[in-house]
């Protein structure tokens, strides 16, 4: 039986295929049970909008060339480079010393190609220790903020040959081991943005450290930018990101605030210029070298973040566009 599938109706084994590849590495044996039928993927094609699984079932006991047939599977998996996504992960920094080496030990080795960190005027020994550890380190002659920092950080990524550039903070408060979990997705064509949603449930998220009210914040503000732009992320505020090559050729990121909104302002961007959301759960925690902002740039930034799904929807209406959500060909400005 072979069938051509959207990414709708076969999204289940779409993921299946990708958590195998992935957690046990391409070319691990796709196993199925001796007397029930299993699913090989012959081919698979990423073209613009939909996810193509060309599939042969099998019925096992009566296949006697099986054991052959999947070793040819797995040899094809294993050949074939598609399956493997060049990752560039970056680092946007401040003061990251005490936690910026086990941030890297748990990057899964031969992940990741290159490691680039922008250092955005850090008064502790950042620089020094990323450049021992043999990053790409960025240094920047002024503060220019958390979204300035991402910035520079996108832009020298882009400058390389690069499918999936994955953002994550070096204060060791999010669990790097998911990288590549993240980029397969992005690769396989299900998503072009995956978060790292901290709140699998409300139990693991406060047994982590995340301080209630923070929780009580972000599960307001999540939901009304879920609603608000039709979404279903578990976190919209992670910083652990997967962007494609082609989210930040197409998105002016550049126009956006230099400041922590910059984050909302760019998911606003995501849906506006019609990408795909994703997320998958990703371990955090809390303590006290981990990044964090007071309760009084939280609050400016909750209802900068409602002003960017309020510009989102007078975009989508007509009625305003602000600068951040006009395509650069369409920006006479």
């Amino acid at each position: 039986m072979r069938a051509a599938a959207t990414r709708e109706q076969f999204s289940g084994i779409s993921t299946c295929i990708s958590q195998e590849r992935i957690g046990n590495g391409i070319g691990d044996s796709l196993r199925s049970d001796r007397r029930k039928r299993f699913f090989t993927p012959r081919d698979v094609q990423l073209t613009d909008s939909r996810l193509y699984l060309t599939i042969d079932a099998h019925l096992s006991f009566f296949s006697p060339n099986r054991h052959s047939h999947i070793m040819d599977e797995q040899a094809s998996l294993q050949h074939d480079s598609s399956t493997s996504p060049r990752i560039i992960a970056v680092m946007p920094a401040y003061n990251a010393a005490a936690t910026l080496e086990k941030t890297l030990a748990d990057i899964p080795e031969g992940t990741v190609q290159e490691v680039i960190l922008v250092d955005d005027c850090s008064t502790d020994n950042t620089v020094e220790l990323a450049r021992s550890l043999g990053l790409t380190v960025i240094e920047h002659k002024q503060n220019r903020g958390y979204g300035g920092n991402q910035k520079t950080c996108y832009a020298e990524a882009m400058s390389r040959e690069v499918d999936v550039v994955v953002m994550i903070h070096p204060d060791y408060q999010y669990d790097s081991r998911v990288i590549p979990l993240a980029a397969q997705i992005i690769h396989l064509g299900i998503c072009d943005c995956v978060l790292g949603s901290r709140i699998r449930s409300r139990a693991e998220a406060l047994a982590g450290g995340m301080p209630r009210y923070k929780y009580i914040a972000n599960r307001i503000l999540t939901t009304f930018e879920n609603i608000g732009m039709g979404q279903n992320l578990g976190d919209f505020h992670s910083g652990f990101r997967a962007y494609s090559r082609e989210v930040l050729e197409t998105i002016p990121y550049e126009r956006n605030s230099e400041d922590f909104v910059f984050d909302s302002q760019f998911l606003v961007q995501v849906v506006h210029f019609g990408f795909r959301l994703g997320d998958i759960p990703v371990p955090v925690r809390y303590f006290d070298e981990a990044s964090s902002i007071n309760l009084s740039r939280s609050i400016k930034y909750g209802l900068q973040t409602l002003l960017a799904v309020f510009n989102y929807w007078t975009a989508k209406l007509g009625i305003y566009t602000p600068r951040y959500l006009k395509a650069p060909q369409q920006d006479k400005d």
